[in-house]
């Protein structure tokens, strides 16, 4: 007996002057724009899994998480020669707070600030082209480890980070990240745990006038795996792009919550996640939010989600959410499909004699090849692309 859940919804791109939220049952009437955010642990509460913001989240599983013990883990940092106009340094507890864009929207994140002694910061220096894309890994060494991470990108400047996270941790982070105006960042964030791993995280970033952001999740390790991202426009003609990839295997949770705040007039945003689900008891969850408050308007926004379910037993959990308060945009909209092989694409490849399990590789590798072009980091893409490769070997096909 198959436990996949499968949902569509598609809404084409349209305007409206009150405001409207979508994705089934138990979604809050009240704002997106109303909930929590804190430095303050104890605000949060106990994690029972019957708040909204947790209902899809396996709780037992993130618990150690959620515990408000110290930290005795660590992280290991792997810094490559910085290029000019990049500098990585450590600030202080109090600093960190004061240079976070917001304060953490969820127990996770505000315990990894609680715990962490401080942060790290990564700025960019005003006006610097940085051509190399910047890349840091960070490696797992034991259980509770607490990360808070400040990206800072001055005005005028353009830059790629990529954030590989590997090897074994029960890690939770706060990552803030604030791009002035006129300013371009290229942010990968990459989850390839080992087996075991747990990880709660919180991006939350925001952009000054006429700021970009193409922002790339990319979730295939861990037991399980939940990461909340949010954009928040603080001045007008920002543009925000961003990117999903996941695979979940067997007993595998990857979760994904995005929030997009559209607080500034003649802003654009779009968002597209896909992910592939394998194995009994794989589990993904998608929830996407966008918020277009009364004061933006010209707002042009869309999200995606479309998942593949590849066998028996997997489920997808797909929950958009438009709230809008003006009728004075360009345009809003999203689509959320879960679904197994598309049978007219197999009817056709296997019609030109490719074998079937070669057809539905075939398949597969397209469902992604889009979002991993959009990385435009030619060792990260190919590293992705054994990755799924690797994925689809496990699975058989």
């Amino acid at each position: 007996m198959t436990t996949t859940d499968v949902m569509s919804t598609d809404h084409t791109r349209a305007t409206a002057d009150a405001s409207h939220t979508h994705g089934g049952p138990a979604v809050p009437e009240a704002s997106r724009a109303a909930r929590l955010a804190t430095f303050d642990v104890e605000a949060f509460g106990e994690i029972t899994g019957s708040e909204e913001e947790w209902r899809f989240s396996p709780v037992d599983h993130l618990a150690p998480v959620l515990r408000d013990v110290a930290a005795d883990g660590h992280l290991e940092w792997t810094v490559p020669t910085l290029p000019d106009g990049v500098t990585l340094d450590e600030v202080d507890a109090q600093t960190a707070r004061e240079r976070s864009v917001r304060a953490p929207g969820d127990r996770a994140s505000a315990l990894a600030v609680r715990h962490s002694g401080g942060a790290m910061r990564l700025a960019v220096a005003r006006n610097a082209e940085v051509t190399e894309p910047v890349e840091i890994t960070l490696t797992g060494r034991g259980d509770d480890v607490r990360g808070h991470l400040l990206v800072e990108v001055g005005e005028g400047a353009q830059v790629t980070l990529v954030i590989d996270r590997v090897g074994t941790a029960t890690y939770s982070e706060f990552v803030s990240v604030d791009i002035a105006a006129n300013a371009h960042l290229d942010l990968v964030l990459l989850q390839r745990w080992d087996a075991g791993a747990v990880h709660a995280g919180e991006v939350v970033a925001r952009l000054g006038r006429d700021a970009r952001l193409r922002g790339t999740v990319v979730s295939l390790g861990g037991t399980a795996v939940r990461l909340n991202t949010s954009a928040a426009f603080a001045a007008e003609g920002g543009d925000v792009e961003l990117f999903g990839l996941y695979f979940a295997d067997s007993g595998q949770h990857l979760e994904h919550q995005l929030f997009v705040d559209h607080a500034a007039p003649r802003c654009r945003s779009r968002v597209t996640y896909k992910g592939a689900l394998q194995g009994a008891g794989a589990r993904s969850v998608w929830i996407g939010d966008v918020l277009i408050r009364k004061e933006a308007e010209g707002t042009d926004t869309y999200e995606l989600n479309r998942n593949l379910v590849l066998t028996e037993g997997a489920r997808a959990d797909s929950v958009p959410n438009l709230e809008i308060e003006t009728g004075e945009i360009e345009g809003a909209g999203h689509a959320s499909a879960t679904g197994r092989f598309d049978d007219e694409q197999l009817f056709y490849l296997r019609a030109r004699g490719i074998p079937e399990e070669t057809a539905r590789r075939l398949v597969v590798r397209g469902f992604f090849a889009e979002l991993i072009q959009q990385i435009r980091v030619p060792a990260v893409e190919q590293r992705l692309v054994e990755a799924i490769e690797h994925e689809l070997e496990e699975t058989g096909l």
